[in-house]
């Protein structure tokens, strides 16, 4: 008998992937659309039926379909409440799909899923596990006890929000200092822009004004070439990224702390400051040894892996 399989769809700002999975983690068929410029609930509906039809054409016994998306979602409603990125604001996505497609569907948060897959099937199976996600912003998701932690509205574990200095910069959901101001891309992009500024002649300045402007991912060019002002700002970025991960630490006694997002595609550049600050901020470390940081296994595919295996493991899913 062959595994069994789910459609997991992936929910972005820009793109919507969807992919056939099966429970051993494998991704079968993958396809991207991008997302609707108005991206309200009506337009990303359509969407997400065109690429489950599509899937589902070439993967006849697909069992459930599960979806990934940034924002609030209601547990387990599947319910979303409010995104960022997207103008849809409390749909119903699980009845749709499900009497769309006559399938069971579950929903939930796109770092939530990314955090299962990695659990499940990652570096090894955890039961205790932080993933930390190091992107445009900082997501995250726990997994406490074997299980997703999401809270009692699903609204737990935003753990870009955590405020490191209420004086500090400016974060975009209106606060000041979050972890998400300090160890973002949208962080290294300031970074980058003053030291530009700082030194009109230097790298970082060069590579910006033959791309139109300095970003994050002009840092990280600078950086990967040996500029040592923009190794510096990836020092600063990942000492910030060890402070906020020491504190979920303190707080979680997990086996893990696994980063994901694009920017743990650099590596050690990013991920040995980090390293070093969670230790020198880590709770009685004398006492204990240091809680590992890890990159994540799964790359752009954690979001359609793990809303899939999320709804194989749906008590509505036959196991048989």
């Amino acid at each position: 008998m062959g595994t069994r399989q789910a459609i997991g769809l992936d929910v972005g700002g820009t793109k919507i992937a969807g992919g056939v999975v099966d429970e051993r983690g494998r991704l079968l068929t993958e396809l991207v659309e991008p997302t609707p410029e108005d991206s309200d609930a009506e337009a990303v509906s359509a969407v997400l039926l065109d690429l489950v039809a599509r899937l589902r054409a070439e993967h006849p016994d697909v069992v459930a379909v599960g979806v990934g998306a940034a924002g609030i979602v209601q547990w387990p409603e599947g319910r979303m409440i409010w995104a960022p990125n997207n103008a849809y604001r409390d749909w119903p996505v699980r009845e749709q799909l499900e009497a769309a497609t006559g399938l069971p569907a579950v929903i939930d948060n796109d770092a939530n899923v990314a955090a299962l897959a990695e659990a499940r099937l990652g570096a090894r199976p955890y039961r205790e596990m932080v993933l930390v996600t190091v992107g445009t912003g900082i997501g995250g998701g726990l997994v406490l006890g074997g299980q997703i932690y999401r809270g009692p509205t699903g609204r737990g574990a935003e753990l870009g929000h955590i405020v490191l200095n209420p004086d500090g910069p400016e974060c975009g959901c209106g606060n000041h200092g979050c972890f998400e101001a300090y160890a973002s891309g949208t962080a290294l992009t300031r970074m980058g822009r003053e030291a530009a500024e700082d030194s009109p002649d230097g790298l970082i300045a060069r590579l910006g004004a033959e791309d139109g402007e300095v970003t994050g991912k002009t840092v990280t060019a600078a950086a990967l070439r040996g500029d040592p002002t923009a190794t510096d700002l990836f020092g600063r970025l990942g000492r910030w990224l060890g402070v906020g991960i020491a504190s979920l630490a303190n707080i979680f006694e997990v086996e893990a702390v696994i980063v994901g997002g694009g920017l743990v595609s650099t590596g050690d550049l990013l991920l040995e400051p980090a390293r070093r600050a969670a230790r020198e901020f880590a709770y009685a470390p004398q006492a204990r040894e240091a809680t590992p940081i890890l990159p994540a296994v799964f790359g752009g595919d954690a979001g359609m892996v793990g809303a899939a295996l999320l709804a194989l493991e749906d008590a509505r899913i036959p196991v048989g």
